[in-house]
């Protein structure tokens, strides 16, 4: 029987705090367990597995960034929306590096399915990008491209691996302004297909 005041939004919600505190890795379901005084098998009732847990925390954390991307980017269009994007994305990767790990790992393909928040997320990345006058498949090669970027230029930055005294957020400024040069000039998959004809 849940224990009483126990729910899966609460022990999610604790798991977050956790990969705050100790790093994704530190998400375990004792550590949550020893946190609301019960026994690991009692998380039960509320989750399948360690993966089921780190999954639903992922799911939130997808939910909670593009929130922020959300407020970020609305009315804007072009480099103002990829810059506001890219500075919501980055803001919480670097406050909250143990939650942002979370959205790296592989999602079951029926959870992200039934998931309003990687709904959201795709609805205005792709809304985003269509402002740059792309369409299927260059959409899904643009977003993979700004997935990318963005999240190897936080985990290195988080990882402290830039060592170079050049200041990281002109180098990010710059990346950022090489991604709208980029849109702008995409290479199209229709003038591809029409040069090679």
């Amino acid at each position: 029987m849940p224990r009483v005041g126990l729910s899966t939004d609460r022990l999610v919600a604790a798991a977050a705090e956790l990969a705050d505190e100790a790093g994704f890795e530190g998400v375990t379901l004792s550590a949550p367990a020893r946190r609301f005084g019960v026994k690991d098998a009692s998380l039960y009732s509320h989750v399948r597995s360690l993966q089921d847990l780190r999954t639903r925390l992922a799911l939130l954390v997808c939910g909670e960034t593009i929130d922020r991307i959300a407020a970020a980017v609305a009315g804007l269009a072009g480099r103002d929306a990829l810059v506001a994007f890219a500075g919501a994305y980055r803001e919480y990767a670097l406050r909250y590096p143990g939650r942002y790990a979370a959205t790296q790992i592989r999602i079951d393909q029926s959870a992200a399915a039934d998931s309003p928040e990687l709904r959201r997320t795709a609805e205005i990345t792709y809304g985003m990008l269509r402002g740059y006058g792309l369409a299927e498949p260059d959409l899904t090669d643009a977003v993979r491209l700004l997935r990318s970027t963005f999240h190897g230029y936080c985990a290195l930055e988080t990882g402290g691996g830039f060592g170079a005294p050049r200041d990281v957020q002109r180098s990010w400024d710059k990346a950022v302004d090489a991604l709208h040069m980029a849109l702008v000039h995409w290479p199209r998959e229709a003038d591809g297909a029409a040069e090679s004809a």
